[in-house]
C-alpha cells in the first residue's frame, strides 16, 4: 500500500498534514501512533505465539511429537 505512494506523494502528505494539524500538534500525533503500532505489534506476537503454543500441546495430547 505506501510502495505506491512515493517521495512526492509522501511530502504532499506531510505537507496537508502541517497544514491541518500545526507543527506543535505533529509530534503527538506521530508518538501516539508509534505507541499505538507498537502495542499492536506486541498484541500480535503474543497472540501468535499462544496460538503456536496451543497447537503444539494439542499435537502432544493426540500422541504427536512437535
Amino acid at each position: 500500500m505506501l510502495q505506491n505512494i512515493g517521495v512526492p506523494g509522501l511530502i504532499l502528505v506531510l505537507i496537508i498534514a502541517l497544514i491541518i494539524f500545526g507543527p506543535s500538534k505533529l509530534p503527538e500525533i506521530g508518538r501516539a501512533f508509534g505507541t499505538t503500532l507498537r502495542e499492536f505489534k506486541k498484541s500480535t506476537r503474543e497472540l501468535v505465539s499462544d496460538e503456536e503454543l496451543n497447537k503444539g500441546q494439542s499435537n502432544n495430547k493426540e500422541g504427536k511429537t512437535i
